[in-house]
């Protein structure tokens, strides 16, 4: 008996190694290696983009070490970090830098005040809140090469609606070219541009403000709060991820402004409204200096990830506080 098993036992084969097939069914099973697909999924997409979007740039990188010039297609000859150097030691340079922070800082301050403001008064839901709702999403909808035009329009000194109105008011017995002296047009351009974007910082923060606990309002106004007091130390306090993140979209939009700029002044008069950006498209394609308008392009790109890179840690040093 014992024999008989043993014989028995001995004719048992050992099961097959699973062959490549198997094995690779096995690594691409979806619960055991979910992440392995979805970075297969994902390869098409960041080949299109490394293809469409890091090569230019990389491209655009090296072209700022050139000195490029399409009227001198001839003379180009690698020049190293000369073109950087010409742009950090012009007094030119740095007074474009200080007109486009000052866009920067006054567009954005603005928009960021009246946009809580107005967002504040839309949650108070006071009469024709519904249509404020609406109405204030048209700017905002508005194309910007269409607002700057339209802005043209309404500031243009011999036609435009601004000096229609006032002149009819009998509020000015002349009309004024609004868009001629250097420090009336940049501050006229900021308005342009706030008309055009606080709805933007309204939306964010309409949405930010249906997020906050009604609870702690309930339990601020039984202690006693006043309305400035409940703004100051909960409304505020718990809408600064919200504003980071308004802040750091509208700043790095302001800095590199050009649509308008382009529209409405093109730079001018006398140079009073030229912002980075409009310089750089002046290197490219007005002087045609490639190589001296990539680097400037490159500029523009540290500054913005220097102002992003400061809000992201302002952000995440609140939150990790908080």
């Amino acid at each position: 008996m014992y024999s008989s098993h043993s014989s028995h036992s001995g004719t048992l084969s050992t099961p097959a190694a699973p062959n490549f097939w198997q094995r690779l069914r096995r690594g691409l099973n979806f619960e055991t290696n979910q992440t392995a697909l979805a970075l297969l999924l994902i390869l098409p997409s960041v080949i299109l983009t490394l293809a469409l979007i890091l090569l230019p740039v990389l491209n655009t990188f090296v072209l700022s070490f050139y000195n490029s010039n399409l009227a001198r297609p001839e003379r180009q000859a690698f020049i190293g970090l000369q073109n950087y150097i010409d742009f950090f030691t012009d007094n030119f340079f740095w007074q474009t830098i200080g007109r486009t922070a000052y866009f920067t800082v006054v567009s954005v301050g603005i928009e960021l005040v009246l946009g809580i403001a107005v967002a504040l008064l839309i949650a108070a839901q006071p009469f024709g809140w519904r249509f404020l709702r609406t109405a204030i999403i048209i700017p905002w909808a508005v194309p910007t090469i269409v607002n700057g035009t339209i802005w043209r329009w309404i500031f243009n000194a011999d036609y435009g609606a601004l000096n229609g109105l006032l002149f009819q008011l009998g509020m000015i017995e002349r009309y004024i070219p609004w868009l001629t002296h250097p420090a009336g047009a940049m501050n006229l351009v900021i308005f342009a541009d706030i008309w055009h974007s606080f709805p933007f910082v309204v939306l964010m923060i309409s949405a930010a403000l249906t997020t906050l606990p009604p609870e702690l309002y309930e339990a601020a106004a039984i202690d006693g709060a006043s309305a400035w007091q409940r703004f100051t130390r909960i409304t505020l306090p718990l809408l600064r991820p919200a504003i980071m993140v308004v802040l750091v979209i509208r700043t790095v939009e302001a800095f590199r402004v050009f649509d308008i700029i382009y529209i409405m002044t093109r730079g001018g008069p006398v140079n009073g409204t030229m912002v980075i950006s409009y310089q750089s498209y002046e290197e490219t394609f007005r002087y045609l200096r490639l190589g001296s308008g990539a680097a400037l392009s490159f500029i523009v790109s540290l500054f913005i990830a220097v102002m992003a890179y400061i809000y992201v840690r302002l952000l995440y040093t609140e939150d990790t506080i908080g």
